[in-house]
């Protein structure tokens, strides 16, 4: 598949060469480069191409590679790498080709930009819009060489720190794809240098204005409406960029990538973080139901198509909304005609703390072990399935003998009794006799994640109370969350943390709770250089009412290496990249 698509990007590049007479048919309709030069649809089409090859343009569910849960689908690619198959060869989180795709496709966009008629009869709207789609361009490149760092920088087989190789123009040539891969910092560089020039040409939000923002100034106002206004939003805007230079530097201040444990590196984070949250006024800008963002009233809020044209505040950059039941037809219990598909761990429910908000390991929880579902945290029975909680009205009973939705009793089963209700409409009806649909969206980037990343970095840098510059502490943003929750209040679990190392534990276990299923728990362990191997636990309730925990799988990770992910074997063959350490 690599070959192939070396291949296709090789054929591309002769496609658009006009010298190359075989490809320049004369009496049919086949494209060429021509059209680029007269066709702004179709040079735009180079940059939206780049858009489809976005690794958040849905969710993967690559939590069943990990301990919060697992899948009934046997030949699931997740499931398959847990379970020992992870290699070069083999890898369900490759990237590399895709995102290098995207990539080498945004450098074509951006060597004809210039030339293209975007509105030939005003040539004022005609710089906007190279002045919007180069932004854009570099932004988006920018974002994609971030994923690339992701999932295949590393510790190198010569013991040095990688990035992946950087291509700033269009390649076509076998010795540019062999440019040896830089080291993690030069990649850093060259993102961030993406996003400065972004920030060059972008405004920080799209949407119609009645005053031009700074930077545009000398603009006809009805110019700038048409290129940067309404019509443009979810496209990539300087919020984003800023947005991507902030999961960077959370990612290089990370212990798998801050080998020396520089606390500037943290320091950094927490200040490009905070600063981007204090624009949308820091702890009084979480949004009350932001983790809930996913049911009907935060997706007919979202709806910029209709009313005052603005998304919920929970939003930074997502997807449009679509109507299907997709999700749910995948997802719900076999009684209510799902598959039954993505089953959490009793790891992840453990991670739920009681009501009064401390751990249930924890004597002041007054967690009782014959009932385990009551007095938890409500995000518990907001986010999962348990045995007698209700979903669509209806109580699902998931003890041995209980029926279809009972522990492995058929193959859509769960296999941990548990079943996911996080991301789930449940005004969504599967029944094949009376299927409806509603409205659903994929998210890029929610602000939690962005108030749960300010206060990793601020605790690192300044400890639990600290703020720095920014005004607000990483104790101040985990009270916020918690109090959106319905932890009781005062929250005296939070109150009694007062080391550095206790508030890291409870804001790596928040993050885990308010990010899951949405893709963030494979790459967390990884960064944290955590055990990847803990195996995934459920619970089997038998007709007696006991709770029997039970390992429902293990996880094949090897400790020593798997914290990177590799490099595709077939690049390793064709252009001599150095491999990550222990992939070979």
């Amino acid at each position: 598949m690599k070959r192939y698509n070396y291949l296709l990007l090789t054929a591309f590049a002769l496609f658009m060469n006009p010298s190359c007479k075989m490809l320049e048919p004369e009496d049919d309709n086949h494209n060429t480069l021509e059209r680029v030069y007269k066709d702004p649809t179709f040079a735009e089409g180079l940059l939206l191409t780049a858009y489809t090859v976005i690794p958040t343009n849905d969710y993967r569910y690559d939590e069943v590679a990990t301990d919060d849960a697992v899948t009934n689908d046997r030949a699931n690619s997740y499931l398959r790498i847990a379970n020992g198959e992870w290699s070069p060869r083999f890898n369900p989180q490759d990237i590399w080709t895709s995102a290098n795709r995207g990539i080498l496709y945004i450098n074509q966009f951006l060597s004809v930009v210039n030339e293209v008629p975007w509105k030939w009869s005003n040539p004022a709207v005609k710089d906007l819009y190279i002045r919007k789609f180069k932004g854009e361009s570099y932004a988006l490149r920018a974002m994609l060489k971030y994923f690339l760092l992701r999932n295949h920088g590393g510790v190198g087989d010569n013991g040095t720190l990688l990035g992946t190789p950087i291509y700033d123009q269009f390649v076509n040539d076998r010795e540019s794809f062999e440019s040896p891969r830089p080291t993690f910092e030069e990649s850093m560089n060259s993102i961030n240098a993406d996003i400065a020039e972004a920030l060059k040409y972008l405004p920080l939000d799209y949407g119609n204005v009645s005053a031009l923002p700074a930077g545009f100034e000398g603009s006809d106002i009805t110019d700038y409406n048409d290129v940067f206004g309404d019509y443009s939003q979810q496209r990539m805007s300087g919020r984003h960029a800023l947005a991507i230079k902030a999961r960077l530097a959370l990612l290089a201040a990370s212990p798998a990538f801050n080998l020396s444990n520089n606390a500037a590196l943290w320091q950094n984070a927490a200040t490009i973080t905070g600063d981007l949250l204090t624009q949308i006024g820091g702890i009084d800008g979480i949004d009350p139901k932001g983790h809930q963002f996913y049911l009907k009233a935060q997706v007919d809020e979202a709806d910029i198509t209709t009313g005052n044209k603005l998304d919920n505040q929970e939003m930074l950059w997502r997807r449009p909304i679509y109507t299907d039941r997709a999700r749910e037809t995948s997802n719900f219990p076999p009684s209510l005609y799902g598959s039954g598909r993505i089953n959490p761990t009793q790891n992840l429910v453990d991670a739920f703390p009681t009501s009064n908000g401390y751990p249930i390991s924890d004597p002041k929880s007054k967690y009782d072990p014959s009932k385990p579902y009551e007095n938890r945290d409500p995000r518990l029975g907001l986010y999962i399935v348990f045995n007698g909680s209700k979903l669509k009205n209806t109580v699902i009973n998931t003890s041995e003998g209980s029926g279809d939705n009972g522990i492995e009793a058929m193959p859509t089963s769960t296999r941990t009794g548990y079943y996911l209700k996080k991301l789930l409409r449940e005004d969504v009806n599967v029944n094949p006799n009376s299927v409806s649909n509603q409205k659903h969206y994929n998210t890029h980037i929610r602000y939690t994640e962005l108030y749960l990343n300010y206060a990793e970095a601020a605790n690192e840098a300044w400890g639990p109370e600290g703020a720095g510059s920014i005004g607000f502490s990483a104790k101040d943003v985990i009270a916020g969350l918690r109090k959106r929750a319905g932890i009781e209040q005062p929250d005296a679990y939070l109150a009694s943390i007062t080391s550095k190392d206790a508030m890291r534990t409870l804001i790596r276990n928040e993050r885990r709770l308010e990010l899951c299923f949405e893709g963030f728990r494979f790459w967390d362990l990884r960064r944290w250089k955590e055990n990847l191997s803990e195996p995934a636990k459920g619970v089997r309730i038998n007709a007696s009412g006991t709770f029997n925990y039970f390992n429902v799988e293990e996880r094949a990770y090897n400790n020593d290496f798997m914290h990177y992910g590799p490099i595709p074997e077939i690049e390793i063959i064709k252009f001599g990249f150095i491999q990550n350490k222990g992939w070979n």
